[in-house]
C-alpha cells in the first residue's frame, strides 16, 4: 500500500491537489499554472496567475466554478467557466499580513481561507466575510470530516491537527487538538473512515492518521511532501505533491526549480464521499 509511481515531473512545488471532474488538480508554485491532469499524466493549464505566486491553493463551490486563493495578493478570486479569467470575490487584506494559505469549500458554497497571521475566515455565498478562527501558529492544509461537521486544520509549526466544530452557520468554535503528529503537517485529506492523510515536507512521505494521531499507514519517498488527495475512479489513489524543499528564502530569491512531481499511490481506503 506504499508504493508509489510517477505521475508526472518537471513540477515547480506542486500544490493544493484536489480530484475533480475526473482528473487531478494541483498549484503549480513557480509557475503561477493550475494544472488539470488526467490519471496518465497529460497535463493541461486551467487557469493562471502571476509566475512565482507563493502561495495559492483551489478547491470548487458546488456548482462547479473554481475558487483560488493568491495568497501574496490575500484574495479570493473565482472562475465562471473553464479557461475564463479569474474574478474577485472577497478582499481579504484586511484580515491580517500575508500570505494567505490554503482553502476548503463546503457543501452549501461557505469557504473558509487560513493565513499566515494564524487566522481562518469564512467567506459565505453571499461574499459576506467573517473571521471565524485565531491562534494558531502557522495554519496549512484544511478537511472537512464528520458530514461537513468538523474541520481540521493543520498547524505546521505547532505539528499538530486542529479540530473545530461546525455550526450551522458556518462559524467554528470547540477548538482542540485532533491528533499529534511526529513531522510539521502540510496539506491534508479526509477519508471514507473519517481518518486524515497527511503530506509533510520535513517528513519526506504522507501518513494516514485517526483522533489522536495513531498511525494507520505510512508512504515514504524521497523528497518533500507538499499535499495529497485521494482520487481515481474508485477514490483509492493517494495522489502526492512533491518536491526538494530548499527553504523560504531559496524558494523566493531562486525559484522552485523543476524536482516537483505529482505521485500516485494506489490501493488506499476509499476517498470521503463529500468535499476533501
Amino acid at each position: 500500500m506504499g508504493e508509489t509511481h510517477v505521475v508526472l515531473d518537471g513540477l515547480g512545488f506542486p500544490e493544493s491537489t484536489r480530484w475533480h471532474d475526473g482528473r487531478v488538480w494541483l498549484c503549480n508554485w513557480g509557475s503561477g499554472d493550475v494544472l488539470a491532469v488526467t490519471p496518465d499524466g497529460t497535463p493541461e493549464v486551467a487557469a493562471r496567475l502571476a509566475p512565482r505566486t507563493l502561495p495559492f491553493s483551489i478547491d470548487w463551490l458546488p456548482d462547479g466554478r473554481m475558487l483560488v486563493v493568491d495568497g501574496p495578493q490575500r484574495l479570493l478570486l473565482r472562475q465562471v467557466a473553464a479557461h475564463h479569467p479569474l474574478e474577485v470575490v472577497a478582499d481579504l487584506s484586511a484580515l491580517g499580513p500575508a500570505p494567505l494559505n490554503e482553502l476548503v469549500v463546503d457543501s452549501a458554497g461557505n469557504a473558509y481561507v487560513n493565513g499566515a497571521s494564524g487566522v481562518v475566515v469564512l467567506v459565505r455565498p453571499n461574499g459576506e466575510v467573517q473571521q471565524v478562527a485565531d491562534g494558531l501558529r502557522f495554519p496549512n492544509g484544511m478537511a472537512l470530516i464528520d458530514d461537513g461537521q468538523t474541520l481540521v486544520v493543520a498547524d505546521s509549526h505547532a505539528q499538530e491537527l486542529v479540530g473545530y466544530d461546525v455550526g450551522r452557520d458556518g462559524t467554528l468554535s470547540h477548538p482542540r487538538v485532533w491528533a499529534s503528529l511526529e513531522h510539521a503537517p502540510d496539506g491534508i485529506c479526509a477519508d471514507a473512515d473519517g481518518s486524515v492523510w497527511v503530506a509533510s515536507v520535513p517528513g519526506r512521505g504522507c501518513v494516514r492518521v485517526g483522533t489522536g494521531g495513531d498511525v494507520l499507514e505510512k508512504i515514504t519517498v524521497d523528497r518533500g511532501c507538499f499535499a495529497c488527495m485521494l482520487g481515481g475512479e474508485d477514490g483509492r489513489i493517494l495522489f502526492i505533491a512533491a518536491a526538494e524543499w530548499r527553504g523560504m528564502e531559496a524558494a523566493m530569491t531562486e525559484g522552485p526549480g523543476l524536482t516537483g512531481q505529482l505521485l500516485a499511490a494506489p490501493g488506499q481506503p476509499a476517498a470521503h464521499a463529500g468535499r476533501p
